[in-house]
């Protein structure tokens, strides 16, 4: 297994040592630099595909938040991504949730007010998706505000639902508190509509994060069953900033029969899509989408094209999304199915940084090689210079040193390995050497045939 692991190296490292002339431990440096880049490359290639299922977290059953989560999945399925649906009691479990970074969830519908700030894990948002007006509604004629509900039997909804926040908040307001002998009471909406048929409460408050719209269309067609009309709306939606206030129209309900015999104003907060801020960028452009078909279009409280909107609450709209109410979908995923445009945008992101790296530096690399050789080369014609100099310059009996000096030149020179490509200038500095050795000599015989004559003479 060894010798075929280095048989293999070898095969790999002698083409750089070859064409670049490099040294074998320079050019493995070479080639595992290469396959670390490559390494990292594929790695990240892989990392960073989005995953084929996602979980959000809604609501109760019936609730048209779960109802509005299926219609996503079918949308998020038609590109390869599945939407595991996980049921809750409503918006302040959905936040529990989404904050709880042990609890295998992604994204989930949050009624706005249901937390004063982010806490725990950092939550982001897609953007507001619809309006979630709040029903109360009474058995009875003297209710005509909330403060006329103290000291009565309000269903005020499901612990962990945003209706029992906000309706907590909204009774706070009034001066009703639990204790002052209004009887709250914690139980589904489907029981609490039976209850105020049945007359085992006086009031009811629903929204669509736990209630059904079938059961708020019950109520609302049940005769003695009133829908308060919050007439001090406008005051409601500058006390409490998350609240906007709603017109529901005469007759919008059922026009034969004249319900609601009255426009009726409501307070609503928004719904927002909370994620969790390492939800894969392709994933939040497909959820906004997704909520464009499903809440774009125009209802009974709320205009075409309202929704989706990027508007920040207590949790900031999330950079990708921001991005993509901006501008849209990125190019590729415009033109190419979903799981296609994700694999080209991983090999862009991936591979195109490295080849536009990697080939300035292939190309770069025989540039800076030849600068080494050259100077190598130029290293020793410059000792050959000062070899030439002193030879003019020397006293006679000094001169015979030169020829010790260039001995040693030709055999550093000797010594060296250059590509094939330098091999004139590697000949020529050989030459060169053989030149100024000539010189050298020639030197030497002449100044000892001048001493012979002075001696000849003498």
């Amino acid at each position: 297994m060894r010798e075929k692991a280095a048989l293999l190296l070898n095969r790999v490292v002698r083409p750089f040592m070859e064409i670049f002339g490099l040294s074998r431990l320079v050019a493995i440096g070479t080639v595992v630099v290469i396959a670390g880049i490559v390494a990292f490359a594929l790695f990240w290639f892989f990392r960073s595909a989005p995953p084929g299922e996602i979980t959000i977290t809604t609501g109760p059953p019936g609730s048209t938040f779960e109802t509005n989560a299926y219609r996503y999945r079918q949308i998020l399925q038609s590109n390869g991504v599945t939407l595991k649906v996980l049921q809750s009691e409503g918006s302040l479990q959905n936040l529990e949730r989404l904050q709880d970074p042990n609890f295998n969830v992604d994204v989930g519908f949050v009624q706005g007010g249901v937390s004063n700030g982010p806490a725990g894990v950092k939550l982001v948002s897609l953007g507001s998706v619809s309006y979630q007006p709040l029903l109360v509604f009474y058995r009875g004629t003297n209710v005509s505000l909330l403060s006329d509900l103290k000291g009565k039997r309000l269903a005020i909804g499901e612990a962990g639902s945003g209706t029992r926040s906000l309706t907590l908040t909204l009774l706070k307001l009034n001066g009703i508190v639990e204790g002052d002998g209004t009887v709250f009471e914690d139980v589904e909406p489907a029981k609490a509509a039976m209850a105020l048929l049945k007359g085992s409460v006086d009031a009811v408050f629903l929204m669509g994060d736990s209630a059904s719209p079938v059961v708020m269309k019950q109520l609302l067609l049940t005769p003695g069953i009133q829908l308060l009309d919050f007439t001090q709306a406008d005051g409601y939606a500058r006390r409490v900033t998350y609240l906007n206030k709603l017109d529901l129209p005469k007759g919008s309900i059922e026009f034969g029969r004249d319900v609601p015999a009255h426009d009726v104003s409501l307070v609503a907060p928004t719904v927002e899509l909370l994620a969790r801020p390492n939800l894969h960028p392709a994933l939040v452009d497909l959820l906004i989408e997704a909520a464009q078909e499903v809440h774009g279009n125009a209802g009974l409280l709320k205009r075409k094209g309202e929704f989706p909107a990027p508007r920040e609450h207590e949790y900031p709209i999330s950079t990708e999304a921001t991005r993509y109410y901006k501008g849209g979908k990125s190019f590729l995923y415009r033109r190419l199915p979903f799981w296609m445009a994700s694999l080209a945008n991983r090999i862009l992101l991936a591979f195109v940084p490295i080849i536009v790296l990697l080939i300035p530096a292939m190309k770069l690399l025989p540039n800076l090689l030849s600068l080494r050789v050259k100077l190598r080369i130029y290293q020793w014609y410059r000792a050959l210079l000062m070899v030439e100099r002193d030879l003019h310059g020397w006293p006679a009996e000094q001169r015979p040193k030169l020829l010790g000096r260039l001995d040693h030149i030709e055999q550093e020179v000797n010594r060296m390995k250059v590509p094939a490509s330098y091999a004139d200038q590697f000949y020529s500095l050989r030459e060169s050497i053989g030149f100024v050795r000539g010189k050298v000599t020639e030197e030497n015989n002449k100044e000892m045939e001048d001493e012979r004559r002075r001696k000849g003479k003498s």
